[in-house]
């Protein structure tokens, strides 16, 4: 072991996570404020943008922060515990980011792609999770490239934006359905984004959906091409890489969760007996969501693996399971805190809404249930 690197990725880490605790005031104020109105985290982004984060995983040789897979996901559950909208929004960028470190690492490719990032600070916008395997839309084939046209919903920070990262499937002459993967540039004729995100809960993510009205999409934009309906073994990477920086935020939400309870707890002089175990209850709900996530994260091994169809399986299954323990997490806070959490002035109102968005990230629970018994009936 080399101990001189270990001591240096240890102070990159403390850095990164430092500043957040530095930030934390500012973001949580208007994370609240951008709540109350259902409008995007720009002041938040803002920050992140002129400190680095938005670039910060991008390899140091190519201009970024050298901040690992690892070290980030602990960032976004730090981010979480001041805004978990910003985190999201955040986390949904990094996941694209992630997926290119990972080509150009093991494939050489990208690189391009990844400097253009760091030297324009870009937003990228991600409609892999909604689009999943058939993908929606039209694509029309012309001359050098493609016209094509769809509505793409859930598309995160799309408010804001530089660069969405699509697909859209396409009926191939001789090869028969296709789904074709692109990006486009959000300033691009044809491309409008709908003020339609009124939610729930994470209203501060910004996202919108963005219809494309006969955009051009060039023949050297498309980036992948793949059987429509067919899981792709690339998929394997796009999963393993992207679900433990979706989660992250939600571990934020639950261990904030905790530290307001017992915050609130300690200082009633009177507690029902009930409240011990519900509170025993509450804390193994929240490290199983920690452990498991954990898990997820050393599957990823800092984006040093291989895909195999076992892997998005394994990564999938552990998403579930989170899921399911960071929202009883957050009962439980509710329960133990009592009538005092219902009212809009409390933070656990909002923690409990925006947990509920965990649910609607690939796959909901009964489609991972199917995919994952599909996968073990074939071996």
């Amino acid at each position: 072991m080399d101990i001189h690197k270990n001591k240096e990725t240890k102070t990159v880490s403390k850095k990164w996570l430092h500043l957040i605790d530095e930030l934390g005031e500012q973001l949580a104020k208007n994370g609240s404020a951008h709540d109350r109105n259902d409008t995007f985290v720009a002041d938040n982004y803002k920050l992140l943008k002129k400190n680095g984060y938005l670039s910060a995983m991008v390899p140091e040789s190519l201009g970024g922060g050298g901040v690992t897979f690892k070290e980030m996901c602990a960032i976004l559950v730090k981010i979480a515990h001041y805004c978990p909208s910003t985190s999201l929004a955040l986390s949904m960028h990094q996941h694209l980011l992630a997926t290119n470190i990972w080509k150009y690492k093991h494939q050489d490719t990208g690189e391009k792609f990844l400097r253009e990032v760091v030297d324009k600070n870009l937003v990228l916008i991600s409609t892999g999770a909604r689009d999943w395997l058939d993908s929606n839309g039209d694509m029309a084939k012309i001359d050098g490239g493609y016209l094509v046209s769809g509505k793409k919903q859930f598309a995160s920070q799309s408010a804001v934006g530089d660069v969405l990262v699509t697909s859209i499937p396409y009926n191939h002459p001789d090869e028969g359905w296709q789904v074709l993967h692109f990006s486009i540039p959000m300033n691009s004729y044809g491309v409008n984004v709908l003020d339609d995100w009124q939610t729930l809960g994470m209203r501060g993510t910004g996202s919108q959906t963005v219809t494309l009205e006969n955009v051009f999409v060039s023949d050297d934009s498309i980036m992948m091409t793949r059987a429509k309906g067919e899981f792709p073994m690339f998929w394997n990477v796009v999963l393993t890489v992207a679900l433990p920086l979706i989660m992250a935020p939600y571990i934020g939400i639950a261990e904030k969760a905790m530290k307001i309870t017992l915050e609130k707890l300690k200082v009633k002089q009177h507690k029902p007996h009930h409240i011990t175990f519900l509170l025993g209850e509450m804390y193994n709900s929240l490290t199983l969501s920690q452990v498991l996530h954990k898990d997820m994260i050393e599957i990823t091994n800092n984006l040093d693996f291989q895909p195999k169809e076992s892997i998005g399986v394994d990564v999938l299954t552990r998403k579930t399971l989170v899921t399911k323990a960071c929202i009883k997490t957050l009962n439980k806070a509710m329960e133990i805190v009592g009538g005092q959490s219902f009212y809009r002035k409390s933070e656990l109102e909002r923690l409990f809404r925006d947990v509920q968005a965990v649910n609607f990230h690939t796959l909901p629970e009964k489609q991972q249930l199917h995919f994952t018994g599909e996968f073990l009936l074939k071996y």
